[in-house]
């Protein structure tokens, strides 16, 4: 509560004592609480909120609070490593793949999603197209926004340009990321970075008239929005156009 600030004034350097406090008890009635704290503590260290910043901290509180991955551990934890593990400062990419495997199948949705993205891409993962179809249908299905907008890359790159671009209209009309998020439990960041896929994709089926009619205005419309909402992203969309990649 003082860490976030729910109920009370934000407090963050009391909200991390009190967490330490409950990650290092040993009375019974902390023990449900132990993996949520040291998954907190974790997320303190990597956002230096309440202590200095420090990544290597992070991922030993994160492993405790993993657990190996138990179901009964924090699958928030999991999915963090997993994406800690794709960072290059710490870049492992089977260990990546092991966490996010671990929390999908203690039902985490941003990790199905991502689990799909690398086995699309073979990242600490033999490639499979097939593998990555399952996952990112599956967690787009359930809300994933950011498995919908690879998978309506994965569409496009298959020439199934209607469903791509069918795909790509109902993202597109996605305006409250910070909603999504509370609704689905992903990250706003690759929620806005699905929305970008989106309205890439949307922007050449317009300008090329995949799938439906051809609007160059339109096109603009969509490619400036990705631009807008993941500079990055839109800045390799667009070398792959001009190379004739896409």
């Amino acid at each position: 509560m003082y860490y976030d600030g729910i109920g009370t004034e934000a407090n963050e350097k009391k909200g991390f004592e009190l967490m330490l406090k409950v990650a290092k008890s040993s009375s019974l009635g902390a023990i449900h609480l132990k993996h949520h704290a040291q998954f907190n503590i974790g997320r303190a260290y990597f956002e230096g909120y309440g202590v200095e910043q420090n990544n290597k901290e992070a991922e030993r509180w994160w492993i405790q609070a993993a657990d190996d991955g138990s179901p009964n551990a924090s699958v928030l934890a999991q999915t963090m490593l997993g994406m800690l593990y794709s960072r290059p400062d710490f870049l492992n990419l089977k260990q990546a793949f092991f966490w996010h495997s671990e929390a999908c199948g203690n039902g985490s949705l941003e990790s199905q999603g991502i689990l799909g993205v690398m086995y699309l891409q073979g990242d600490g993962i033999k490639q499979s197209e097939a593998s990555a179809y399952e996952c990112l249908k599956e967690a787009a299905d359930r809300g994933n926004v950011y498995a919908q907008g690879r998978l309506v890359q994965l569409f496009y790159n298959k020439k199934l340009f209607t469903k791509a671009s069918d795909l790509a209209r109902r993202v597109v009309a996605y305006t409250d990321v910070e909603e999504l998020a509370r609704d689905t439990g992903c990250l706003a960041a690759y929620i806005t970075k699905g929305i970008a896929y989106a309205c890439f994709y949307l922007s050449r089926c317009l300008a090329l008239g995949n799938g439906l009619r051809m609007d160059k205005e339109e096109a603009e419309k969509y490619f400036k929005r990705a631009c807008e909402l993941d500079p990055v992203v839109s800045h390799d969309f667009h070398l792959d156009v001009a190379y004739g990649i896409l």
